[in-house]
C-alpha cells in the first residue's frame, strides 16, 4: 500500500455521473474522489459499472450526465489533455505478440510522439525497471501470461502518466504472476502515481488500496480505507461440534455472547454468528461459556472480518446485472 498523500485537488473526480446503453443504466449517479498519489480500489459485482466508470474517465465513452475530471481536466471538454495525463491497462493485454517486448514499448513510444531515440531509451528503461530486460529481445508470444500482463502494464507508462487506470489487471493469472503485478503496482504507487484499480480479487484490493469504493447498480454504496470498512462488519465466530444434538445449545451461547443471530449448519455440525460492529468476543470467554453448558466443541474460532465479508454484506441484495 502506498503512503497516502492528500492534496487539495483530487487526481480523479466523478460527481453524479450517469451512463446508459440503450435501456441499461450502467452508471446511476456515481460519485468518486481519488486523492493524488493514492491507490483506489473499485470493487463491485459483475455488471456493477466498474469498467464503464474507467471508460468514462479514460474518455473512451462520454457521460450522459454529471461531471468527471482527471488530473484537473474535464473528460468531456478537455479529452485530449486527459489522455495525455493517463495510462490505461485493460482486462486483456494490448501488446503485439508477433514482435519483441522491446519493440512493443518502442512502438508505444512512437505512437505517443516520442522521438526514435527517446522511445528506445524509454523502452530499455522500463524493461530494466520492471524486470523484463532479459526478455526484452524475445517475441512476446514466448512470454508467460504474467510477463505479457506486466509488459502491457508498463506499456501504459511510456509517457510517465501521473494517473494510471488498471481494469482487472490480474484476471486469469496464476499466484506467482499476480504477485509480480502487485509488486509493480506497489512500486508505481510508492513513486507517486495515482492508481485506480478495478478488481475481482478482494485480497488484491486489501493489499494495494489506500481507499476502496464499492459500486453496485452503477452507484457507490460504500467508501473508505479497507480497515474502516472491515471495522463496520463484526467478527465471525464459529463452533464445530462433536454431537449434532448440541447445536441448539451452542447457538444460544453464541447469540448471547455476540448479540447476533446464530446460523446453524446441521450437516456440518457448525454454528456461526457475525457480531454486530463494535462487539468483541474473546476466544477464552466463548470456550468457558460452552464448557459451562456442557457443549463439546471440536473446533472454536474467532475470525476478524475480511474484505470478502464486507463485499458480501454490502452486495447481499444484488440482482442480475447486464452492464459491465
Amino acid at each position: 500500500m502506498s503512503p497516502v498523500v492528500r492534496t487539495a485537488a483530487p487526481a480523479i473526480e466523478m460527481a453524479g455521473v450517469e451512463k446508459r446503453f440503450g435501456t441499461t443504466e450502467a452508471l446511476r449517479g456515481l460519485d468518486l474522489t481519488v486523492p493524488a498519489g493514492t491507490v483506489c480500489g473499485l470493487l463491485g459485482p459483475n455488471g456493477a459499472g466498474k469498467t464503464t466508470a474507467v471508460r468514462v474517465l479514460a474518455t473512451l465513452v462520454g457521460p450522459d450526465r454529471g461531471t468527471a475530471r482527471v488530473a484537473g481536466h474535464d473528460v468531456a471538454r478537455e479529452a485530449e489533455a486527459v489522455r495525455r495525463a493517463i495510462g490505461l491497462a485493460g482486462q486483456h493485454a494490448a501488446v503485439d505478440e508477433g514482435i519483441t517486448g522491446r519493440d512493443n514499448l518502442h512502438l508505444f513510444g512512437r505512437l505517443h510522439r516520442l522521438g526514435a531515440r527517446r522511445a528506445r531509451a524509454r523502452a530499455d528503461e522500463l524493461l530494466m525497471r520492471f524486470g523484463l530486460a532479459e526478455a526484452g529481445g524475445r517475441l512476446v508470444r514466448t512470454y508467460s501470461g504474467g510477463m505479457r500482463r506486466r509488459l502491457d502494464l508498463i506499456a501504459s507508462l511510456v509517457t510517465s502518466p501521473p494517473v494510471l487506470f488498471l481494469d482487472e489487471p490480474t484476471t486469469g493469472l496464476d499466484p506467482r504472476s499476480r504477485q509480480e503485478i502487485w509488486d509493480t503496482v506497489e512500486e508505481l504507487a510508492s513513486g507517486g502515481t495515482t492508481v485506480l484499480l478495478t478488481t475481482q480479487y478482494l485480497e488484491e484490493a486489501d493489499r494495494l488500496a489506500d481507499d476502496i469504493v464499492v459500486v453496485d447498480h452503477g452507484a457507490a454504496i460504500a467508501t473508505g480505507p479497507p480497515a474502516r470498512l472491515k471495522a463496520a462488519i463484526g467478527s465471525r465466530l464459529s463452533v464445530t461440534l462433536a454431537d449434532q444434538d448440541q447445536l441448539g445449545a451452542a447457538a444460544v451461547v453464541l447469540s448471547a455472547l455476540s448479540g447476533g443471530d446464530a446460523q446453524v449448519d446441521v450437516a456440518e455440525r457448525l454454528v456461526t454468528v457475525v457480531t454486530p460492529p463494535g462487539v468483541e468476543v474473546q476466544l477464552p470467554s466463548l470456550v468457558r461459556e460452552l464448557d459451562a453448558r456442557g457443549v463439546v466443541a471440536q473446533d472454536v474460532a474467532v475470525r476478524a472480518p475480511s474484505l470478502d465479508d464486507v463485499f458480501l454484506a454490502l452486495t447481499a441484495s444484488a440482482t442480475p446485472r447486464r452492464a459491465a
